[in-house]
């Protein structure tokens, strides 16, 4: 099957956004996934999505771009920030002053409302863990008035990558693996706020969770991500 990762999705300038990609890959599978980045997914191009029995593959000619298996995710949720809480927490956003991907469709402050995510993660206040409102609109809804999965996996991505900078060394990292499970629909509108935080590390690997909370503070989806931290050289 052809999949076309629309420009408007990027992460990096020249690339596609991980979380988005994976929740595009994750769309071919049953229930909670896991999906891993080979190589910087292309973008405004068709590439071939394939399946082997319980695993996806998306490939850009015959270079591996992601696979995708079903998986468990078990999260033990921090306790709950609030709308507010993570409002303040917001103004803090590293990335308000050094951003390498400054038009990253989840994370960049250089998107307009409406045409990125706008999800600007900022260090809690006494607790190891960032965390930012979010108000997803219309154009990211499905034909029921759901927000669609692959936004929620998007969503889910660019917190932790922050949690994880901001409890090492500060380097700046790239989405390795992302594995999600999607709780219950979101709804366009719904005064959400999405937490990260870090989970330790080994080498250049940085290993970080996600979740995001809607009304009321009732998870809506959870994931576990891995990044790698650019080389020091």
């Amino acid at each position: 099957m052809d999949v076309t990762i629309d420009p408007r999705f990027n992460g990096p300038s020249d690339s596609g956004h991980g979380g988005y990609v994976a929740g595009v890959v994750a769309g071919f599978l049953e229930g909670p996934a896991r999906v891993r980045l080979h190589r910087p997914p292309p973008l405004g191009r068709r590439l071939d999505m394939r399946r082997s029995g319980s695993e996806v593959t998306l490939l850009d000619g015959e270079a591996l771009v992601a696979t995708g298996a079903s998986t468990d995710v078990d999260l033990v949720v921090p306790d709950v920030v609030g709308f507010a809480e993570a409002e303040v927490a917001s103004g803090a956003y590293p990335g308000f002053g050094e951003h390498m991907f400054r038009r990253c469709f989840g994370c960049g402050p250089a998107r307009a409302a409406g045409d990125g995510l706008r999800i600007f993660a900022g260090p809690v206040p006494g607790r190891r863990l960032v965390a930012a409102p979010w108000i997803p609109d219309e154009t990211l809804t499905d034909g029921g008035g759901a927000v669609r999965p692959e936004f929620l996996w998007a969503a889910l991505d660019c917190p932790s990558g922050w949690a994880a900078i901001v409890d090492a060394d500060g380097r700046p990292s790239v989405l390795g693996e992302l594995a999600a499970r999607l709780v219950d629909p979101v709804s366009p509108g719904e005064r959400c706020v999405v937490l990260g935080w870090a989970l330790g590390g080994e080498g250049r690997k940085r290993f970080a969770a996600s979740a995001i909370l809607g009304d009321g503070g009732a998870v809506r989806a959870v994931a576990r991500s891995t990044w790698i931290a650019f080389s020091r050289d």
